[in-house]
């Protein structure tokens, strides 16, 4: 290799990227899934991984899937035990299943709780449960979450989460969840005991939350990110009303946060502006005020995913474009 340190890789798109997910696999090193934003039914799926050797990412494969993913996330099993699935959420939730002696996906299953219309409200994301990999969450428009037993394809269970649309959904461990939605309101939920929720916190005016994100090492934290406001709020459930920190170095909206998955005290934001912004939390309760790393793309940031195996890499999405930096 002629440069073993280059710090950053370009994948080009024929279309423009939204959906990203590293593989948690350690066996697939530098692989990520990624989904077009088309504004047509047939949309794309494509297993992009880098070359080490020439330094290029390559399409693996590429499948066809309806409308727009929301989101893509694999299977949450970094030994490589079991088969090479990964999910995507859109008008349905979808498993997909990596062939391993040929370079294809095939649809493994669609989730359907809905048998009883031939319509569907859309599902804005889901969280696969590393910490119960039987287990994903799903979130959608008509206010629901509904919680599914990957191994037998059925809902455990659907619940009324929000007063309106549910916009994310992300696991603290295998019996809690907290969403957002339209409402304003980060919600908590116990598996174990769902008449029952938790408001831990709303947003100044109500104002939409968009996404959020649990602290990988520290589960007291999480963030999250406010419709069209360039603030990360991150937030201890101990604590819940008043925000523990307000991180405001984006000059436009943020789209994306994922926090280090090695790190309690890392969190990486990326926006409009442009920019990806990793902050360092130590100084709390003291004001963040800037962050310790700022990388500059050539347009809007749509989203990010840090990878869980490989943890000095970031993968950032931004029109046709993927890029990993190392961090």
């Amino acid at each position: 290799m002629a440069d073993r340190k280059k710090e950053i890789y370009t994948h080009q798109a024929s279309w423009i990227v939204y959906a990203l997910s590293w593989s948690s696999r350690v066996d697939q090193r530098f692989r990520l899934a990624i989904g077009s934003f088309i504004e047509n039914y047939t949309n794309k799926i494509d297993i992009i991984q880098l070359n080490e050797e020439k330094q290029e990412f390559v399409v693996r494969a590429s499948v066809d899937h309806p409308y727009p993913a929301t989101k893509i996330a694999w299977r949450p099993e970094k030994a490589g035990a079991g088969p090479d699935l990964f999910a995507t959420t859109g008008d349905y939730l979808r498993l997909w299943q990596v062939n391993p002696d040929r370079p294809e996906v095939e649809l493994k299953h669609l989730l359907n709780n809905n048998k009883s219309s031939e319509f569907c409200a859309p599902l804005t994301s889901f969280d696969w449960n590393e910490h119960d990999p039987r287990t994903i969450g799903t979130c959608s428009i008509d206010t629901t979450c509904t919680i599914w037993d990957v191994e037998t394809q059925t809902p455990k269970t659907q619940l009324i989460a929000h007063d309106k649309e549910v916009y994310d959904i992300a696991f603290r461990s295998a019996d809690h969840f907290a969403s957002v939605g339209a409402d304003g309101s980060v919600r908590m939920f116990d598996l174990n005991d769902l008449k029952h929720s938790t408001i831990v916190f709303e947003s100044p005016e109500l104002t939409p939350l968009l996404r959020l994100a649990w602290n990988k090492q520290d589960p007291n934290y999480l963030a999250t990110i406010t419709n069209d406001s360039n603030k990360t709020i991150i937030l201890d459930i101990r604590m819940p009303s008043l925000p523990a920190a307000e991180l405001q170095g984006h000059l436009a909206p943020v789209n994306a946060v994922a926090w280090a998955p090695h790190s309690s005290c890392h969190v990486c934001t990326a926006a409009d502006d442009k920019q990806a912004l990793i902050w360092d939390l130590q100084p709390m309760p003291k004001p963040i005020d800037d962050p310790i790393l700022a990388y500059q793309a050539e347009a809007e940031v749509n989203n990010l995913h840090w990878s869980s195996t490989q943890n000095e890499w970031i993968a950032i999405a931004f029109s046709n474009k993927v890029q990993i930096l190392r961090v």
